[in-house]
């Protein structure tokens, strides 16, 4: 819950600290998104469509009960997974390639 702030400064640091919070996060969803490399046969696999929409409708479900705006979360997920995408595929291609 967020708690109210009566300066500007206080909401600076608040989102300072979330800020630090999410990219904890995100460190650990990378380093999930790398293992999930290993275990997928192609890049279409890593790309896997169905899977990112099927992540969009549960991170927009959990907006509605969270109280977060839905379209925002949206966009920031399609952008964070496009990104952890193309992480994956290099990964992928790193692992595929043949050892000479």
């Amino acid at each position: 819950m967020a708690v109210t702030c009566t300066t500007l400064e206080q909401v600076r640091e608040n989102i300072d600290r979330l800020d630090r919070q999410i990219v904890a996060l995100l460190a650990e969803r990378g380093s999930f998104v790398s293992q999930a490399a290993r275990f997928k046969k192609d890049s279409d696999g890593v790309k896997a469509p169905q899977r990112v929409e099927q992540v969009i409708n549960k991170v927009r479900e959990l907006s509605h009960t969270l109280g977060a705006n839905p379209d925002v979360t949206e966009q920031v997920y399609r952008a964070m997974i496009s990104a952890f995408i193309q992480q994956e595929l290099a990964e992928h291609a790193a692992l595929t390639q043949p050892t000479t």
